[in-house]
């Protein structure tokens, strides 16, 4: 479909207020699931994200990768173990799961970023003891439950006008290495740097009223309102860690909080910068 030129202008005076809302403001992007795999959509996140740091937004990007790790254990002929869902990560498996966060996706999404026009740095949680950890259940061994967030890094690298972009480990006091979730860490993150907003790219819609219907989306909810539907069963399963690092996250200062569908092209730009906006918000029961 062929835009014409006024349509193009009309675009942008529509972006102008969401620009000027979120120019010198700090947005914490998850990435995470299809978009992290499909080269299509990563170009389209990428693209966003350096869009976003040119009109003025102070963009910090915290990953994951667990679809990465497992292929690279499997490459050295290590099994993956996972208990009620986590991965059980012994000695071994921490060293090849940083390597590959800290390493492998860490420097790809720089590479791809700076290829996209943009500036930018990649940070692990162990940098400035960014991420500090303590075992978070014995039996998984190396997997960390955060203890505190120093966001100095981060900020440092903002100061500088480059993009952060944080892979999701952390460490404790005596230097073991954990490995952390990314909406934990991308939560905890936003939280410390009193975030404008979090924007959570995930494999699905939103919060939905039927999970078997997306006509069902809920657009906005509050903090109070999501412990509602996950007491009638309406948040259930997986889904329940994912909202309450949500609302963990407004209770720690975020603003705004959003749950978005990343398998759509530019879904960041969309949900930021137009009237529509896609997915779930969340905000604190103060601003229904």
């Amino acid at each position: 479909m062929k835009i014409s030129n006024a349509d193009r202008a009309k675009i942008l005076v529509n972006a102008l207020p969401y620009i000027q809302e979120y120019n010198g403001k700090i947005v914490v992007i998850k990435y995470g699931g299809n978009a992290m795999i499909n080269e299509t959509l990563k170009n389209s996140v990428v693209h966003d994200i350096v869009l976003l740091r040119l009109i003025g937004v102070k963009v910090v990007l915290v990953h994951g990768g667990g679809p990465e790790i497992t292929d690279m254990l499997a490459r050295v002929g290590k099994e993956t173990q996972f208990i009620d869902g986590l991965r059980v990560t012994d000695k071994e498996t921490i060293e090849i799961t940083q390597m590959v966060l800290a390493g492998k996706i860490n420097k790809s999404l720089v590479n791809l970023i700076e290829c996209c026009g943009g500036k930018s740095i990649g940070l692990s949680g162990i940098d400035g003891h960014m991420i500090h950890a303590e075992v978070k259940d014995e039996k998984l061994g190396y997997v960390g439950k955060i203890t505190e967030v120093n966001p100095q890094p981060i900020l440092d690298v903002l100061a500088k006008d480059y993009i952060p972009v944080v892979s999701t480990i952390g460490c404790d006091e005596k230097g073991n290495v954990y490995n952390i979730n990314a909406d934990t860490a991308a939560a905890k993150i936003a939280g410390a740097l009193k975030a404008e907003s979090l924007i959570s790219l995930t494999d699905i819609s939103g919060i939905l009223m039927d999970k078997d219907n997306p006509d069902t989306l809920i657009s906005h909810i509050t903090v109070k309102g999501t412990e509602e539907l996950i007491a009638k069963g309406v948040i259930s399963d997986g889904m329940i860690p994912k909202v309450e690092c949500c609302t963990d996250a407004i209770k720690d200062g975020v603003k705004k909080v959003f749950i978005i569908d990343g398998r759509i092209p530019h879904s960041i730009l969309i949900e930021t910068l137009t009237d529509e906006g896609i997915g779930t918000m969340f905000e604190g029961d103060g601003n229904d």
